[in-house]
């Protein structure tokens, strides 16, 4: 784990590049939604926000949504699929975004709010989806292409809260303390920093032939939950769970219970935690966490760092993707390829 020279031969695609220039990637991501220009008559009278997207061009709306859904009167939805929900109309401002630009059912949903009179800002790389704004004189944020788009996420959403931000429907955000953080959390968890101070080696070498179990809390700490079971997907190649606090206190807290048959030493809990857990919730954790110890099941913590909401969800997002980096190293895999998405698409289009 602190051999680089091996490192490299593993990471043969170089992710932990990208993964270092992740707090400079989001002031990129911010300057690119500050150069926008659209009409005010885009967002005057609307009242409902979507995004669409798939993969690592949708986690961005789920952020958003877990950011702003207390700051805004205007709901926010996040589409994953081709088809748009009914309560999509002329009111609704709608977010397509795409890191390649050809994600069909993202391609669909732009089509389909297009047909529906909805006011349309588009995000991607290229590919169709810029195309098809351009030739409908659509707002459309070009970002960088080249990466992986789980490895895009600064790109692909900084730029749609820094336009929410300028239309004045989301607050002023505290990137200063963004930046500081992320670079803080680079130089601990880089590759030449030791596993005897590096939190992300440390949850890796532990990992190893486990199954993650990740738990976050509704409206906070979910969507780092979610995104860390898909970054355990893509980048490490492995299985893993992710739920969230109240919910999982009313289903999965059970199996863990005296009535559990399962074989639990396959099984590695995460807590991700908050400083804005509200006392209930807390309460909850400590009693999950010591159902877990009596089953005799070690179990981690990663929590959240910064003063600002937005600082603290894209921390502990941060330190999660180098876990999962560090994951596939161990288990000698390149973390970019993801040949099981490939052969999807391959075979889909032929259809």
């Amino acid at each position: 784990m602190d051999d680089v020279k091996k490192m490299e031969k593993v990471d043969k695609s170089k992710m932990r590049k990208l993964l270092f220039e992740f707090a400079s990637q989001c002031k990129e991501g911010v300057k690119l939604g500050e150069n926008l220009l659209i009409s005010e008559g885009l967002f005057q009278n609307k009242d409902k926000l979507m995004i669409c997207g798939l993969g690592g061009s949708a986690i961005g709306g789920d952020v958003l949504r877990t950011l702003l859904s207390h700051q805004m009167k205007i709901p926010i939805f996040v589409n994953r699929n081709y088809n748009l929900p009914q309560l999509v109309d002329e009111r609704t401002l709608v977010f397509v975004v795409s890191y390649s630009g050809n994600t069909e059912e993202t391609i669909a949903s732009y089509k389909e709010a297009k047909r529906r009179n909805s006011a349309i800002i588009s995000v991607s790389s290229g590919g169709r989806l810029r195309k098809l704004s351009e030739e409908d004189g659509i707002p459309h944020i070009t970002i960088p292409s080249g990466m992986p788009p789980r490895t895009a996420l600064g790109y692909l959403f900084l730029p749609i809260l820094r336009v929410l931000e300028n239309i004045g429907w989301a607050p002023e955000q505290d990137y200063d303390e963004l930046f500081r953080v992320l670079q803080d959390i680079r130089d601990r968890c880089a590759p030449d920093t030791p596993m005897s101070t590096n939190l992300a080696k440390a949850i890796a070498s532990e990992l190893v032939d486990r199954i993650p179990l990740i738990y976050g809390v509704d409206g906070k700490t979910d969507v780092a939950a979610h995104r860390l079971k898909t970054q355990f997907n893509e980048n490490s190649k492995i299985l893993a769970f992710w739920d969230v606090f109240p919910e999982l206190n009313h289903n999965e807290v059970v199996p863990w219970g005296e009535e559990g048959k399962a074989s639990f030493g396959q099984f590695y809990p995460i807590f991700i935690r908050d400083k804005g857990e509200m006392e209930r919730i807390k309460r909850r954790i400590e009693v999950t966490q010591s159902i877990i110890e009596k089953r005799g099941v070690k179990w981690r913590e990663i929590w959240t760092e910064g003063e600002n909401l937005l600082t603290r969800i894209l921390s502990v997002i941060y330190i999660g993707d180098w876990i999962s980096f560090y994951l596939a190293i161990i288990g000698g895999v390149d973390p970019t390829p993801v040949k099981a998405i490939d052969f999807l698409k391959k075979e889909l289009s032929r259809l």
